[in-house]
């Protein structure tokens, strides 16, 4: 290669590096109406309890249960007459009456895999076909919502990695992984801010350069490839100066805003989620790790809770102080919950193990009614006691309320199943807690 050759290739992928990946391309076939519902939600935030939180130290407590099953925690009431929740929960304590609870969810699986799976597509796992999760199935519905070269399915800041999320779509349809530490005074993101740390200044010199040193582009106009080449660092400079990548750029928000979430990764997240709902984006998830508590549970609760606790309410109460909770459904939970009793005993030194019979959830905003409480649990959380809640019937209230019908086929389906997007009873749907 001669020494003009490689510098002007140099400095093309330098400029054209400052995008690592491009915002994926999301092709879908839109619903006909009469496959609509009448929700009104636009877009949904999922708050997911990666690892299992402890439904007795959460949304639902029980005081009254021995030491061996509380650990001496209590609960504190809510602004809502009757509903109390975990002393954990103080900030959402305050703010009750804008969210509702579900006391009763229950399923079979307690391996983190299977149960993600289940709790992402309402499926029961095995038999040789990946479903999509109901956020690649949104985010395929409702990307015409979408503003600014953002992708409509966003992962704040890892993916789950238990399983495909994409399903039988194809990766097309997977979450856009953020990476990168939204807590830090400049949040790097794949694909929306420069490669290697580099200033959007120097950016724009390489640009710059490149425009001036590259006669080949000048010269060969009209060629397809070339012009092809020419559109990808149009996009490239086009994404990582224009609105999209200012989503993204939190220090945009006041100091006070930034602090009311917290100044921490979970913090943060929950912040920019908002920002890409007021975007368009039909579905951003949050994955919040650390809530496998095999071991000193209380020690890591301690540690972890608070920062859930201070961020989880900043994000409704800001969505209902900018009018976006209407049309902004909020689900918090994980796979699944955590045995009720306490294993005392070493190496476990006060742990939690996994327990899919009984947990809780949180649904906010998008046609969800606020201050109620759906099902309950027996004395310790052990089982439901009453009206008990599965995956397909929370994920079939989230598809109505979207506007999506989960009772029709599927509407883009590579490999020619005839089943509904869930095989689950309409009746058994959340419909008590719509609006």
């Amino acid at each position: 290669m001669k020494r003009r050759e490689f510098l002007k290739a140099c400095l093309t992928m330098g400029a054209l590096g400052a995008v690592s990946r491009m915002s994926p391309a999301f092709a879908g076939m839109d619903l006909p109406k009469k496959n609509r519902t009448s929700g009104k939600a636009k877009s949904v935030i999922e708050i997911w309890i990666w690892g299992g939180p402890c439904q007795l130290e959460a949304f639902d407590p029980k005081p009254q249960a021995s030491f061996d099953y509380n650990g001496g925690k209590g609960d504190i009431p809510t602004n809502v007459d009757g509903i109390r929740i975990s002393e954990y929960m103080p900030e959402l304590a305050k703010i009750a009456n804008l969210y509702s609870i579900i006391r009763s969810m229950t399923h079979p699986h307690r391996g983190h895999e299977s149960a993600t799976y289940l709790m992402q597509t309402g499926r029961m796992p095995g038999g040789g076909i990946t479903y999509p999760a109901i956020g690649a199935m949104l985010a395929m519905l409702n990307k015409g919502n979408v503003q600014h070269n953002l992708p409509p399915y966003v992962a704040l800041t890892t993916n789950k990695g238990r399983f495909s999320e994409c399903g039988f779509l194809g990766d097309r349809y997977s979450p856009f992984s953020t990476g990168g530490r939204p807590e830090s005074p400049v949040f790097q993101v794949d694909s929306y801010s420069p490669a290697g740390g580099a200033s959007k200044d120097e950016v724009r010199r390489r640009f710059k350069l490149l425009e001036e040193l590259d006669t080949f582009a000048r010269e060969g106009k009209n060629y397809p490839a070339i012009e092809q080449f020419a559109a990808s660092g149009e996009e490239a400079r086009t994404i990582l100066f224009g609105k999209a990548a200012d989503i993204f750029n939190l220090s945009l928000e006041p100091k006070a805003m930034r602090e009311r979430y917290g100044m921490n990764r979970f913090g943060q997240s929950c912040l920019c989620a908002r920002r890409l709902v007021e975007a368009g984006v039909p579905y951003v998830t949050i994955n919040a790790s650390g809530w496998d508590t095999h071991k000193k549970h209380f020690e890591s609760l301690n540690r972890i809770a608070p920062e859930m606790d201070r961020a989880v309410a900043a994000l409704i109460s800001d969505l209902h102080e900018r009018n976006l909770l209407d049309q902004t459904i909020v689900w918090w939970t994980g796979e699944f919950g955590r045995t009720p009793r306490i294993d005392w005993h070493a190496p476990w030194q006060g742990g939690r193990n996994h327990h899919s019979s009984c947990f809780c959830a949180m649904v906010a905003g998008g046609g969800f009614a606020g201050g109620k409480v759906v099902g309950s649990s027996d004395a310790t959380t052990d089982f439901p006691a009453t009206r008990p809640v599965s995956p397909a019937d929370l994920l079939g209230s989230l598809y109505e309320l979207c506007g999506v019908n989960p009772d029709q086929p599927f509407p883009t389906n590579p490999i020619g199943l005839k089943s509904p997007i869930l095989e689950s009873s309409a009746a058994t749907r959340l419909r008590e807690i719509y609006k």
